[in-house]
């Protein structure tokens, strides 16, 4: 919400992308000043200049970043990162690494991620969007435990992660590492939930992206169970809450509401919904 713009330009003779952030004014969202809320404004420029990546395992930022500061926000510029056509056992073995990082003790990182996204979406009055369509059912039973399968997140072990692991923020390669970018939601958060926020933008299934991370993760870490649990949850959850907030959107139109599964704003979130059938069933019958 505080980001006015990102750009590609150069430097000397070196590309560089540019990330502009505006400071919160006195109608925005307390959300938003708050450090351990993952929409906490200013966290990717503190990332920069606190240096807490440096030694990171599995995932760095780019080398060369540095950050401008004035009365109305935030100028960051850092290398261009190009496209390493990563795939998701790399990126999936990366995130398991990046979780065994120590936790740096900053006090902007951000904290239950999946809660405070859930809390926005019961602002919003749930999921009644999908209560109109086939997965009607299912989305009662996930949303009326909701508390109950966050409080199995709670008892999780707690590791670092970089809070929106898509692809397209893990663009980079530099030898056994991922450079990613977009440090903004970076926090602690249940083992395993990385990867289920990576799964479901991902081309892999989840069985081969699960034995990546659990190689990747440093031994006596977490058990597979414990990992398997953390993606399952936030990935099922997150889907869940995407294809609400596709559907909410051109629900209003005219025509029925199944004529609209195909609409380019909202087929990617429903076919990335579907692809979490089995861990969604894995949930129900928990």
């Amino acid at each position: 919400m505080s980001t006015i713009g990102v750009w590609r330009a150069v430097v000397g003779d070196e590309p560089v992308a540019v990330k502009r952030l505006a400071a919160p004014g006195e109608h925005d969202p307390s959300e938003l000043s708050d450090p351990h809320h993952f929409a906490y404004w200013r966290r990717g420029a503190d990332v920069v200049t606190s240096g807490i990546l440096a030694r990171s395992q599995g995932l760095r930022p780019p080398v060369r970043s540095y950050v401008v500061e004035d009365v109305e926000g935030i100028t960051i510029t850092e290398d261009w990162v190009e496209d390493a056509a990563v795939n998701g056992l790399f990126a999936a073995h990366a995130l398991g690494r990046f979780a065994g990082t120590p936790v740096p003790d900053v006090s902007w990182l951000a904290r239950d991620q999946l809660r405070d996204r859930l809390r926005r979406t019961e602002r919003r009055g749930g999921w009644p969007t999908l209560a109109r369509t086939t997965v009607a059912d299912v989305a009662e039973h996930l949303w009326s435990r909701r508390e109950s399968h966050l409080a199995r997140l709670d008892a999780l072990p707690q590791v670092l992660q970089h809070g929106d692991p898509t692809p397209a923020n893990l663009p980079g390669r530099e030898g056994d590492d991922v450079v990613a970018i977009d440090w903004s939601c970076l926090g602690t958060g249940p083992v395993g939930g990385d990867l289920g926020y990576y799964l479901l933008s991902a081309r892999e299934e989840f069985d081969p992206l699960l034995e990546a991370y659990l190689m990747g993760l440093p031994d006596g870490a977490a058990t597979a169970e414990e990992v398997a649990l953390g993606a399952r949850v936030v990935a099922v959850y997150t889907a869940l809450s995407r294809a609400e907030w596709a559907l909410s959107r051109v629900a209003k139109g005219e025509g029925a509401l199944a004529g609209k599964f195909r609409h380019p704003s909202v087929a990617p979130h429903l076919r990335a919904l579907q692809r979490q059938f089995p861990l969604i069933e894995g949930l129900m019958a928990g």
